[in-house]
């Protein structure tokens, strides 16, 4: 039975209005990244500027350390993601294809980790890296971004390698793999999208990070590029220009790789909910 032209309609129109209400801050940020100093502080709104400029960029890379912090935020990001998709990836193989004691228990864990709110664990965290003597280090940083990430990682790879037959794999050692080989040839190629998924995920968190590099990395040039956007505003004063140039400078990395993986993101992250 088809609907009617109204119940078609509502649905439609409340997503376009969704999405307006989440585009247009965006579209702002870059709109005004790229207006010249004058149509900023106009009174009458510029929706679309004729005359746009790149000053506003050249101030924000200008700025002091804005390099170093990028080089920071990438590595970090980069060893955080790649280091909690093999943990991972290793760990789901081992929860899915083996029996062993305490697997629920270890289950359980990680899913209690996922919903644990790391900002009320900030001032441990910082004790402990104090103790250490590992403060303004990068090191520190890594190691609790991957824990970040790992239980989301972890749960969702589970569901991927526990929709994979395991016929697939035993086919494969009879034809002469070894396990290792019939993981890395079968298994491997098939979580393609989940591997996607979860590393998306992943550098999002650990790319937007902000709290524990707050108080773990107090020099300027150890921090990251958060810590950077958030001081920002403070070197230029009310150079709304600048400022809009930074924060978008800081969210192309995202858009880009939302963009390039959207849909095997999307479909990982269905996949690995329903599966396992």
């Amino acid at each position: 039975m088809k609907r009617s032209l109204a119940g078609r309609i509502w649905p439609n129109a409340t997503a376009v209005a969704l999405a307006l209400g989440f585009v247009f801050p965006v579209y702002w940020m870059f709109n005004t990244a790229f207006k010249p100093t004058g149509d900023i502080l106009s009174d009458v709104p510029v929706w679309f500027p004729l005359h746009g400029t790149f000053a506003h960029f050249a101030t924000a890379v200008g700025a002091p350390d804005f390099w170093t912090l990028a080089g920071n935020s990438v590595l970090v990001t980069a060893l955080a993601v790649g280091l909690s998709l093999l943990i991972a990836l290793c760990a789901a193989f081992a929860l899915t294809r083996m029996r062993f004691t305490g697997r629920k228990t270890t289950l359980l864990v990680f899913m209690v980790a996922q919903m644990a709110p790391w900002e009320v664990m900030v001032i441990s965290i910082y004790m402990i890296v104090r103790d250490a003597d590992m403060l303004n280090s990068l090191v520190p940083l890594t190691a609790f971004y991957m824990l970040m990430v790992l239980p989301f990682t972890l749960l969702t790879l589970r569901g991927y390698v526990a929709a994979v037959p395991k016929e697939l794999e035993e086919s494969a050692m009879v034809d002469g793999c070894s396990r290792r080989q019939a993981f890395t040839k079968v298994v491997f190629p098939l979580l393609a999208p989940g591997l996607m998924a979860t590393s998306l995920f992943g550098f999002i968190t650990a790319w937007n990070e902000f709290p524990l590099v707050l108080v773990l990395n107090k020099e300027p040039a150890k921090g990251t590029l958060p810590l950077w956007l958030s001081q920002f505003q403070s070197q230029f004063g009310d150079d709304w220009g600048a400022t809009m140039a930074a924060a978008s400078i800081f969210a192309v990395p995202i858009l880009v790789l939302f963009l390039f993986l959207q849909r095997k993101a999307v479909g990982g992250l269905t996949s690995g909910a329903v599966k396992g």
